[in-house]
């Protein structure tokens, strides 16, 4: 448990979670830095601004100080944090890794702990053009040269693994994450009468969704009544929507954008399952919220997805980029639904099992024996 003393925590992310680029990263960062100040500790985060936000705010218990801007933000960082220090005392910081490393071992003064959910290292090719993938590419490198000795807390144990393939030799420790029952809501009167598959997530080119389509449009010449819903928004949108029409499925798929939480609760109870094709991830946060409404998910066999899916028990994995399997996995759990009721038990109880309050107590353990030794 935390010490009674009162302790000043900075936390240093890309983004918060009110931004419009943000995804599971911010999620995970800010249900358990809430639930750290919610017990005494001061939380500053440290992240970039995006139009039409406050340079300075309160959301939730944490203080929100926004610089810079997603392009300036890792160059802004090291200025950023001495201004800070000129004002306020932290005892501890956080550094949440991600695409490029803002070399924090190099200026931070305090006791420091990382935080890491995936790599990206070549996948990033298939987000970017080669001149931006290059610069991530190249960028990643520097974590094990700056952050080699550094603690970090990773969201999987394919991170873990991959942080140390390679070079990170610091003690590396689960910070897992969950899910809150009460706002996902399992309302099994809610499905789809026509089969419906879904897709939960920020539309990016590596996370693959047009192998979905593809697999889809396969999946209909077997099934005509099938559906699929795609919900979130982001980059890869238009894209998407123009492959649809290519293949000629665009009557049958529906794009949602970015939706409200409640919306995305709804949406989840409507599917009969979740898809998940991407290359990596850093757990694979959509697939436990699909889960706790009672949703097995079909995923690519990849870093992150081979960790929040449980084969053959909260869903099925298939090899990734392998579009036949996927198809193959989507048409089995549609057409059989035993299987499904029972993947879909299976996947809640597994849910279940993923709380932010212990998370968070995981959280708090970290800040407790670093303070203590640095009082030492």
């Amino acid at each position: 448990m935390m010490a009674q003393q009162a302790r000043h925590i900075l936390v240093i992310n890309w983004q918060d979670i009110t931004h419009p680029m943000g995804g599971g990263a911010e999620v995970h960062c800010h249900e358990i830095f809430k639930r750290v100040a919610s017990k005494g500790t001061t939380v500053t985060l440290l992240c970039c601004h995006y139009p039409g936000a406050k340079q300075d705010e309160w959301i939730d218990g944490i203080r929100i100080i926004r610089r810079g801007n997603r392009s300036t933000f890792n160059f802004m960082v090291p200025f950023a944090y001495h201004g800070l220090r000129k004002q306020m005392r932290f005892d501890m910081v956080f550094d949440d890794v991600n695409k490029i490393p803002f070399c924090t071992p190099l200026f931070v003064k305090e006791p420091l702990w990382a935080i890491a959910h995936h790599l990206f290292r070549k996948s990033i090719y298939l987000e970017a053009g080669f001149m931006p993938a290059s610069y991530v590419y190249i960028s990643e490198y520097l974590i094990p040269l700056v952050y080699r000795h550094t603690p970090f807390a990773v969201v999987s144990e394919s991170t873990r693994q991959e942080l140390k393939e390679f070079g990170v030799r610091g003690p590396i420790t689960l910070l897992p994450n969950a899910v809150d029952a009460e706002r996902y809501e399992y309302r099994p009167e809610l499905r789809s009468k026509e089969p419906l598959i879904g897709y939960l997530g920020r539309l990016k080119k590596y996370k693959r969704v047009d192998h979905l389509l593809i697999a889809f449009s396969r999946v209909l010449s077997e099934l005509p009544s099938a559906r699929l819903l795609i919900v979130g928004g982001g980059d890869d949108l238009s894209r998407l929507e123009s492959k649809a029409i290519e293949l000629d499925v665009a009557d049958k798929v529906t794009f949602t954008g970015h939706v409200s939480q409640k919306d995305k609760v709804h949406h989840i109870n409507r599917m009969w399952l979740a898809a998940n094709p991407s290359s990596k991830e850093g757990w694979g946060l959509t697939v436990i919220e699909a889960n706790a409404c009672g949703v097995p998910v079909v995923a690519a066999d990849s870093p992150g997805l081979r960790d929040s899916v449980v084969d053959q028990k909260t869903g099925m994995l298939y090899p990734f980029g392998e579009i036949t399997e996927l198809s193959k996995r989507l048409l089995l759990l549609l057409k059989d639904s035993e299987l499904r009721k029972k993947l879909g038990k299976q996947s809640k109880q597994w849910a279940d099992s993923f709380t932010w309050d212990r998370s968070a107590q995981i959280a708090m353990d970290l800040i407790d024996k670093s303070c203590k030794r640095r009082t030492v």
